[in-house]
């Protein structure tokens, strides 16, 4: 679902990936306590566990968060928002409500238009969108012909 969902939004033949990364992956929890004590009262706080793993994103097998534009990573977000909007619909058999907040900021005209375009399929119920340039989602909205209401808070 990710992977058709920031194909659909980049344009760009890209491969991505999400990975989950653990310690407890490559070790036994206890040893990792054990090994982190004298760190872990140092620190006042817990250096090890379930609170430090990860996601880690690349892009054709780079990691995202150094090698990743502004877009690719915003790209991304979006993408996995609508990943996680499918599971829930896919799961719960109910369409959830979509909040793309300030999602069109670091982005070209380009993609704001493939992300209006992929949630004016049917599949997507009731959606609200802000942006800090309405004129900007207005006249992306328009040239897709898509009903919709303006409101300036």
């Amino acid at each position: 679902m990710f992977k058709k969902r920031y194909a659909a939004i980049s344009g760009v033949k890209e491969n991505v990936s999400v990975s989950y990364q653990s310690q407890l992956l490559e070790e036994d929890f206890g040893k990792l306590l054990e090994n982190a004590a004298t760190q872990d009262r140092m620190a006042q706080f817990s250096t090890v566990g379930i609170h430090k793993d990860d996601l880690v994103f690349q892009i054709d097998g780079y990691p995202i968060k150094k090698f990743g534009s502004q877009g690719q990573r915003k790209s991304l977000l979006i993408a996995l928002k609508l990943a996680q909007f499918d599971m829930l619909k896919q799961i719960t058999t109910v369409t959830p409500l979509l909040l793309l907040d300030d999602i069109f900021d670091k982005l070209d005209e380009e993609r704001v238009s493939k992300i209006i375009s992929l949630v004016h399929e049917s599949s997507f119920g009731q959606l609200f969108i802000t942006d800090t340039h309405p004129e900007r989602t207005e006249a992306v909205i328009k040239k897709t012909e898509q009903a919709f209401q303006l409101h300036h808070l």
